[in-house]
């Protein structure tokens, strides 16, 4: 097996929405555990705590209406790509309204990953990090 995980771009615009989605997913969690780990000390049942504050479908939905003037053509098109897909499954606590938004900012989130735009990628997260930690403060 000799494939590296060293990341490369391809072309991002050639996968599913939920495959988008699906790495959209994983990389928001990686990225915001990554910001409490190096930013806090604390027990890693306290980190799950407050990163699953973050990256639940209902914040999700808030912040893309938030940042949607924000987006790009490709950008938008690739978000609503994934929010339009028919998902055989729905968040505990969220309407199926936010869950197909939350779907499609992780569609953008994976569509940015693959193709290699991390400085993109990291301004969105860092915004949803900043915006629940604002909400904490108030």
């Amino acid at each position: 097996m000799e494939e590296s995980v060293k990341t490369e771009q391809v072309n991002a615009y050639q996968y599913s929405p939920l495959a988008l989605a699906y790495m959209g997913d994983s990389i928001l969690d990686l990225l915001v555990k990554k910001y409490f780990v190096t930013h806090s000390n604390m027990q890693p049942h306290k980190y799950h705590v407050e990163v699953s504050k973050i990256v639940k479908a209902v914040n999700q939905a808030d912040y893309i209406d938030q940042i949607m003037e924000e987006l790009s053509e490709d950008e938008l098109d690739v978000y609503k790509r994934g929010r339009n897909t028919n998902t055989h499954s729905k968040a505990k606590n969220a309407t199926m309204g936010q869950y197909r938004k939350a779907t499609g900012l992780e569609a953008l989130y994976g569509y940015l990953y693959l193709k290699g735009d991390m400085d993109r990628l990291q301004y969105f997260v860092d915004g949803m990090i900043r915006q629940y930690l604002e909400s904490k403060e108030s």
